[in-house]
């Protein structure tokens, strides 16, 4: 298969959504990290105010439905390359990761920020247009990446992904805020 064609495909799925990318990295600081997986970068546009990462390549061709992640950012950074690189890493090497799975950054997501883990999640503000996709003949499923804190992984544990949704849909939490407070208890 030529991963040319699958990158340039869901390039373009992602441009359809977010615009023209910045650039893409591969993160090469760290040994035996997932190299297959790009990273792209999304600037702010005239709608968002806010920056995406998103892979390219995060699943091995070999399983039936490709994952892809996305993050979003209120601020450029290199972090969340190596963030996403290193999920990638641990979904080709260790444990399939899917929707609803947690992920623990190992640090915060971005400074002084009580979120360390991730939650696998519907694409909710974009909706299924971006989060299901045919390339070639590949199912490939595009999810969201939301930082969250050890209480609300916590809380997700014990009640469930539907009763945690429902935490952030009530309190109406802000998803870009590193600062933000837990909505679990």
């Amino acid at each position: 298969m030529d991963t040319n064609t699958y990158e340039s495909h869901l390039e373009y799925h992602y441009s359809k959504f977010w615009g023209p990318q910045v650039s893409h990295s591969i993160w090469s600081r760290g040994p035996g990290l997932a190299q297959t997986c790009n990273i792209y970068e999304y600037p702010p546009t005239q709608e968002t105010n806010y920056w995406v990462y998103a892979t390219s390549g995060m699943t091995p061709f070999r399983e039936p439905i490709l994952i892809e992640l996305f993050l979003v950012s209120p601020q450029q950074t290199e972090i969340h390359i190596e963030l996403l690189t290193v999920i990638a890493d641990y979904h080709q090497s260790e444990a399939y990761i899917g929707l609803g799975d947690t992920v623990n950054f190992g640090r915060p997501w971005m400074p002084w920020s009580k979120c360390e883990f991730g939650l696998i999640s519907l694409p909710y503000t974009y909706g299924p247009l971006l989060e299901q996709v045919h390339i070639l003949k590949w199912e490939v499923q595009v999810l969201w990446l939301i930082p969250i804190t050890r209480e609300e992984r916590d809380f997700k544990a014990t009640s469930g992904l539907e009763a945690l949704e429902e935490r952030f849909e009530k309190k109406q939490f802000n998803y870009m805020d590193p600062l933000r407070a837990s909505v679990a208890p």
